[in-house]
């Protein structure tokens, strides 16, 4: 019963369920994550500012800087995956 529901529409599949590919959402991925690197190296701007300042704890420096580095490690790995990937 269930089964009827979950057909498609007459034609193509391709009209319902588009493919991306694997380069693809390498890029997407890669762009995403550009976006999530420059917000966190404005958060870690903003800290060294606040510690100079007094304002912030110094240990929110080293919070700081393991997300600022683990940031930048993801697009590398996203910069290198996406080009590794054939021409698709």
């Amino acid at each position: 019963m269930l089964r009827h529901y979950l057909l498609l529409a007459p034609g193509d599949a391709n009209d319902h369920t588009p493919t991306m590919s694997i380069k693809s959402a390498a890029l997407f991925a890669l762009i995403g994550m550009l976006f999530l690197t420059i917000v966190v190296a404005f958060d870690f701007i903003d800290v060294v500012i606040g510690i100079s300042g007094g304002i912030v704890p110094a240990l929110a420096f080293f919070r700081a800087l393991i997300y600022l580095l683990a940031s930048l490690s993801l697009l590398v790995f996203f910069f290198v995956f996406h080009n590794r990937q054939g021409n698709s």
